[in-house]
């Protein structure tokens, strides 16, 4: 990881049809997701500039539209979109980690969920 600065965004709520069984894809269930957003912040705090600043709210836009607009198979795939995307479409943004969850998965076990956490950088999607 790196010196940059760090946005988190935490505990977002979503209602997808992820999963690799069809009654996940058919009635759906809630995932989380947390971000943590690496980009320099020093010249947005320095100079309280609206035009250096990262649009938060765009940002969790796009999360939202990842989670509940399309479907994957793998939670490990919707993390990594999640990142990709958000690198690609936010200049400010150097690196991201993304941690997904899946609360309840359908499991006859009991236990407090599964996920993700990736950790990816400009360079990971270089062609």
């Amino acid at each position: 990881m790196t010196n940059l600065d760090q946005i988190y965004i935490n505990n977002l709520k979503f209602y997808g049809t992820h999963g690799l069984f069809p009654e996940e894809n058919k009635l759906g269930q809630r995932f989380y997701c947390d971000l943590i957003i690496y980009l320099p912040l020093k010249d947005t705090g320095l100079e309280d500039n609206r035009a250096t600043k990262l649009d938060y709210i765009a940002v969790v836009h796009l999360v939202k539209e990842i989670v509940e607009k399309r479907e994957y198979l793998l939670i490990e795939t919707v993390a990594e979109t999640i990142a990709k995307e958000v690198l690609e479409q936010f200049p400010l943004v150097k690196e991201i980690t993304v941690k997904f969850t899946k609360p309840h998965p359908p499991y006859n076990i009991e236990f407090d969920g599964l996920g993700v956490k990736i950790h990816r950088t400009k360079n990971d999607y270089l062609e």
